[in-house]
C-alpha cells in the first residue's frame, strides 16, 4: 500500500498533528486537547526562572529549543537529554513531509549516542518483510541505491527518502542496528474493514491481541472518523444525502469499531517491535521513529508499551514555534522541540503527488488485473480528477500498471504542470480519468 503524499492545507487544523500515512480506509487519530494530564516522566530537567508568563511566551517564541508543553518552560537540555540516555524506549514524532522534524529526529538521535552509544533504532517507515534489506545496509554491504530498491521504499512509504536519508547514514555508520516496526498494509486493511476477529491467527504476523484503546483516545478516533464522513458528503459520495452522524452514534457504530481496532492494532505492531528489541539487547537504548499519531498524548504506541510491561518510555514531538507550542496541551509529550514553521525552514519542495494511498487487486478479485484506491487524500490531485476509493487503476499515461510499483514509477516521473491519463474501473464501468498535477508555485503559467 503507498501513499502518494499528504499535504495539510484545508484541513491542516484538523490534521496538524497526526502522522499523515494511512491504511486503507483509516484515517490517523486528531490530537484533541486533553482535559486529563499525563504526567512528565522526564525527571531532572531543569527550568528558567523568569515568570511564568513571561517564561512561556519566551520560551515558545524561539526556534531551537526544548520546552515542557505542561508549563511552556524552556527546559535544560542537557539535563533533558541525560534522562532520556537513561530510558529503556524514546519515541520521536513527525509529520512526514516536514523536513525540520527530520533534522531534529538526526540531532536527537545523535545526542542520545553521544550518551548512550548502545542504540537500536527503529522506524515506522518499514514493514517486518524487509528487515534483511535493513540488517544488509547497516552491516555496510549495500549502496544506498541498493538500500533504497531492497527495502522497497518506493512502495512501501514513497515519502522522499531524502528527508530520512541522514539519519539511515547515522545510524549505518554507527553500526547501530535498524529494525522496522510495521507490519503489511494489508493487515491493517483488513482490521478496518472486517475487525481483528476476522484475522486468523497464522496471518496475524504474530501480532497479540491489542490493549483496548482508552475513551480519550476512542473520542479522537471519532473526531476523524466524522471528519473522513464529513468529507465524503463534501465531495459528493452516495451518502451526502444523509446528515452526518453524532459522535455519539459513531462511537456505538461497527464501523468505527472496525477503525479503532484497526488503529491499535498498528500500535500494537510497533510497540510489540520495540518491545523484541528491547529484551534482545536489555542493555540499548531503543529509539523510534514514527509518525505522531501513533505517540501523542501517549494513547497509542506508549499505551501499547505498557500494557506489553514497558514504562520507562519518554515521547518527544518537534511543534512549531509560536502559537503552536504556546497551545500545546499538558501530557500532549514530556517534551516538544521548537522549530520553524513549513513556509520558513529551508527545505526543497516535493514533486506534486497524486494523492492516494493504493494497493494492489487481490489475486482472488475475478476479472479484476491493476491498482485499487483505498484512499483518496482530501484537496489532493486525485480529489480534483474525480478519483475515489475503490476505484482500480488499470493504465496509467497508456501504461498497464499491475503493481504498486508500477505506479509510483510513473508518478515519480511526472512533471510539474502536465496532465496524467489514467484508464479506471469502477463497478463494472470503465472510465478516462485525467490528473493533473500543477506548476510550481512561482513557474510561468
Amino acid at each position: 500500500m503507498h501513499r502518494f503524499g499528504i499535504r495539510y492545507r484545508n484541513w491542516e487544523r484538523v490534521m496538524k498533528r497526526v502522522f499523515g500515512r494511512l491504511p486503507r480506509s483509516i484515517l490517523p487519530p486528531i490530537c484533541l486537547a486533553a482535559t486529563l494530564a499525563v504526567p512528565l516522566a522526564i525527571a531532572g530537567c531543569t527550568t528558567s526562572t523568569v515568570p511564568d508568563a513571561q517564561a512561556a511566551s519566551n520560551a515558545c517564541a524561539k526556534v531551537g529549543q526544548w520546552v515542557d508543553p505542561a508549563t511552556k518552560r524552556t527546559l535544560d537540555a542537557r539535563a533533558l537529554l541525560a534522562d532520556l540516555a537513561g530510558k529503556d524506549v524514546v519515541l520521536l514524532g513527525e509529520q512526514h513531509t516536514t523536513k525540520d522534524h527530520h533534522v531534529w529526529q538526526t540531532q536527537t538521535i545523535a545526542a542520545l549516542q553521544a550518551l548512550n552509544p548502545d542504540i537500536v533504532l527503529g522506524f515506522e517507515m518499514f514493514p517486518r518483510s524487509v528487515q534483511p534489506a535493513l540488517d544488509a545496509w547497516i552491516s555496510g554491504a549495500t549502496t544506498r541505491q541498493e538500500f533504497l530498491k531492497q527495502s522497497r521504499w518506493s512502495e512501501v512509504w514513497g515519502y522522499p527518502p531524502e528527508l530520512y536519508m541522514p539519519m539511515f547514514e547515522q545510524a549505518r555508520l554507527n553500526r547501530n542496528p535498524m529494525v522496522a516496526l510495521n507490519v503489511a498494509r494489508t493487515l491493517i486493511a483488513k482490521v478496518g474493514r472486517e475487525g481483528w476477529a476476522s484475522v486468523a491467527a497464522d496471518d496475524r504476523e504474530g501480532v497479540t491481541d491489542p490493549a483496548p484503546a482508552s475513551f480519550a483516545y476512542r473520542e479522537s478516533l471519532a473526531e476523524v472518523f466524522l471528519a473522513k464522513l464529513q468529507h465524503g458528503h463534501s465531495r459528493g459520495d452516495s451518502a451526502s444525502d444523509s446528515p452526518a452522524p453524532s459522535l455519539e452514534s459513531i462511537m456505538k457504530s461497527e464501523p468505527f469499531a472496525n477503525f479503532v481496532q484497526a488503529q491499535v492494532t498498528w500500535d500494537r505492531a510497533m510497540a510489540e517491535a520495540l518491545a523484541t528489541a528491547k529484551n534482545d539487547n536489555p542493555n540499548a537504548l531503543i529509539i523510534g521513529v514514527m509518525g505522531r499519531g501513533h505517540i501523542d498524548y501517549r494513547h497509542g504506541v506508549p499505551h501499547q508499551l505498557s500494557d506489553l510491561g514497558i514504562d520507562n518510555v519518554a515521547v518527544l514531538i518537534p511543534l512549531e514555534a509560536g502559537e503552536d507550542c504556546a497551545a500545546a496541551q499538558p501530557g500532549l509529550a514530556d517534551a516538544v522541540f521548537t522549530v520553524d514553521p513549513p513556509a520558513q525552514a529551508e527545505a526543497e519542495k516535493p514533486k506534486p503527488r497524486l494523492g492516494v494511498v493504493i494497493e494492489p487487486v487481490d489475486q482472488g478479485d475475478a476479472g479484476d488485473q491493476g491498482i485499487r484506491i483505498v484512499q483518496v487524500t482530501p484537496n489532493s490531485i486525485a480529489e480534483a480528477a474525480g478519483l475515489f476509493t475503490d476505484d482500480i487503476i488499470v493504465t496509467a499515461a497508456g501504461t498497464q500498471v499491475r503493481q504498486v510499483r508500477d505506479l509510483v514509477e510513473i508518478i515519480q516521473r511526472q512533471a510539474p504542470g502536465t496532465w496524467l491519463p489514467l484508464e479506471i474501473r469502477r463497478g463494472g464501468e470503465t472510465l478516462s480519468v485525467v490528473a493533473k498535477f500543477p506548476p510550481l508555485a512561482g513557474a510561468d503559467q
